[in-house]
């Protein structure tokens, strides 16, 4: 699988990332064999790129994680993982975690983006992941928190990178605008997208897309399916956008770009994937994959080839914005 370097630092990554929330027991409980049967085939797919965090199941995301990589050779992938979230002992439990996750609440959340937070953040995942080092942190969801995560926590993470302890360092948020400011106003080297530069949404280009370019920095996109409106050929009321059920008049607009897709010779969930790579700044795309079976497919997905008569014909019809770039090629960097 072709790998993108992430700009102006030595850590390259592959197009397509393994996104490891969901073994983290997302929404409900993945069997830890499915787990680790999960990470084992997205690397027998050439996948080389695997993100995590301390939120996904407190911790479990984490711990699987690492005991799925930690017999690979350590130089032949990236891990990313991120600091904002401290888990520490609940005193309070109710037995299950309130945040989306099937795990047990003995630990809790609590939001830390000061510098020993950071560093102890990191320490925690470490020794979670049983590995050696990460890659790349990024900042998780601080949109509360931009003061003391600008002026602190990024600069730890800077201070982290320039020593070399770390190979790249960023921020991860559902949106784009706190995100551009990273990327212009602090020593970020990457953002983490989520949903804000799909085939329903293309807000990113107005703000982070713009600052990557302006500023040499790169992006990963996540959340291209849009929470799954856009992950089966035929999209059907009651899918959801957003985290929410999808409005009638977003079904009907990806329902007239699957049928554009069609007559390409591909499909929505394809070109869904594909169409991140569209704009240069953006050098990988990372899903969610819970067992092989939703590994074989997203890696077929990633491997179609999307015409770029497809997108031209998105822009005439008015289905995507007239500022999209032409596809550019995925390529090695």
């Amino acid at each position: 699988m072709r790998l993108r370097k992430i700009q102006n630092t030595p850590v390259a990554v592959t197009e397509l990332g393994f996104g490891a929330s969901v073994i983290g027991n997302l929404y409900r409980v993945t069997p830890a064999d499915d787990a680790t049967a999960a990470v084992d085939a997205a690397w027998d797919a050439g996948i080389r790129y695997f993100d995590t965090a301390p939120h996904y199941g407190l911790g479990l995301s984490e711990l699987r994680l690492g005991a799925a990589l930690r017999h690979r050779p350590r130089d032949e992938y990236v891990i990313s993982s991120k600091v904002g979230r401290l888990l520490v002992p609940n005193e309070q439990p109710h037995g299950v975690d309130t945040e989306g996750f099937v795990v047990r609440d003995d630990l809790r959340r609590q939001w830390d983006f000061s510098r020993d937070g950071v560093l102890r953040s990191i320490e925690d995942t470490l020794e979670r992941t049983g590995l050696d080092r990460l890659d790349i942190v990024y900042l998780h969801d601080p949109d509360d928190h931009w003061r003391q995560a600008a002026e602190e926590a990024m600069p730890t993470l800077a201070e982290l990178r320039d020593q070399g302890v770390v190979g790249a360092i960023g921020a991860g948020m559902n949106q784009s605008a706190m995100l551009a400011r990273f990327l212009r106003e602090t020593a970020a080297d990457i953002v983490m997208l989520a949903g804000r530069y799909t085939l329903l949404d293309q807000s990113a280009l107005d703000d982070v897309l713009p600052a990557a370019q302006e500023h040499g920095k790169s992006v990963v996109a996540v959340g291209v399916f849009n929470s799954g409106l856009l992950s089966r050929d035929r999209p059907a009321e009651g899918m959801k956008y957003d985290y929410q059920d999808a409005p009638p008049e977003l079904v009907a607009r990806a329902l007239a770009i699957a049928e554009v897709c069609a007559t390409h010779g591909t499909t929505l969930p394809a070109a869904a994937i594909a169409f991140p790579h569209t704009h240069p700044s953006i050098i990988n795309v990372t899903l969610g994959m819970r067992t092989p079976e939703q590994v074989g497919r997203n890696v077929e997905l990633h491997d179609q080839h999307i015409p770029d008569g497809l997108w031209d014909d998105l822009r005439a019809q008015g289905l995507i914005r007239s500022d999209v770039p032409a596809e550019r090629g995925r390529g090695r960097e």
